[in-house]
């Protein structure tokens, strides 16, 4: 399916309404099982990316080239809409516009940017810094004349209720939405009355909840945020975070024991073999064959 389809139909889904379960994923194959799964979008998540590709803390270590190569990757491996966090585009509106330029190229259906300072951090670290409301919407000015798709959406981030409080934080979201955000996104309210007050704020531009387990902010049922009033359900790296348990499991098991068989806490290898589309290539080598 060509990429301005897909944007077009994720478009479509954000405004006909309910809120959407948007699970992160770290690669391609997380992206083939959330896809496999029936999920309607998926999220390239920067701090998946960089606990998975490096083995670091989401502490901006991850460049531009590795997320489009990995936005690449999983427009590659599915046709589900990519939600790709960009962290704060990598400098000022200049290089957000290359930011933008770049990963609407790579397959991206909504690019996210933050306004933190650099180097920016997870937003459920503690010792956030936000840059100044005018440098931030420049950011999100360039963002908005930079794409060449007009379905491509851009999602305004801001970290300001940790530094600021959430009145500040509202008052960033309604300034990027003047400044054409398609979604907006409140990092890490903590609270449910805060969590209420924030799509009450900013009706009539689709916002996106963030959920991290373990994280600040609370976590309600899909249906308790589409009554709220949000669009998006972000689980960011519930994958990630599971992979990293089922390999903790296993691998305990295998250096306790010597040995691994069927019965291990594992996907077989047919299943491996199945969630790859191995039978798509099969296919593909007898066609080509000569």
């Amino acid at each position: 399916m060509l990429n301005h389809e897909v944007n077009k139909r994720f478009k479509d889904r954000i405004a006909s309404g309910g809120a959407l379960l948007l699970p992160g994923a770290a690669n391609a194959l997380a992206a083939r099982v959330i896809e496999d799964l029936g999920f309607e979008a998926v999220y390239l998540s920067g701090a998946g990316l960089t606990n998975t590709y490096l083995g670091m803390p989401d502490l901006a270590f991850i460049s531009l080239p590795e997320i489009a190569q990995h936005t690449a990757t999983i427009r590659d491996a599915t046709d589900l809409p990519i939600v790709v966090d960009a962290d704060n585009g990598f400098g000022n509106g200049l290089n957000v516009r290359h930011t933008i330029r770049t990963l609407e190229r790579a397959g991206a259906s909504a690019i996210q940017l933050e306004d933190q300072k650099t180097p920016k951090r997870c937003g459920h670290f503690s010792g956030k810094e936000v840059v100044s409301l005018e440098e931030a919407r420049s950011r999100i000015k360039a963002a908005v004349d930079a794409r060449q798709d007009e379905n491509t959406m851009i999602v305004a981030r801001t970290d300001a209720a940790a530094t600021d409080g959430l009145s500040e934080a509202l008052d960033r979201a309604a300034a990027f939405i003047e400044d054409g955000a398609d979604i907006t996104f409140v990092e890490a309210p903590q609270t449910v009355e805060d969590l209420r007050a924030i799509p009450a704020a900013l009706q009539g531009t689709p916002q996106l909840v963030n959920l991290v387990v373990g994280g600040k902010t609370p976590i309600l049922s899909v249906d308790e945020f589409t009554r709220m009033g949000f669009s998006l359900v972000l689980y960011a790296n519930v994958a990630l975070q599971s992979a990293l348990f089922g390999m903790q499991t296993a691998l305990t098991q295998l250096k306790e024991q010597g040995q691994m068989d069927e019965d291990g806490p594992l996907a077989g290898f047919m299943e491996r073999q199945r969630v790859v589309r191995k039978d798509l290539f099969d296919e593909l080598d007898k066609r080509y064959a000569y």
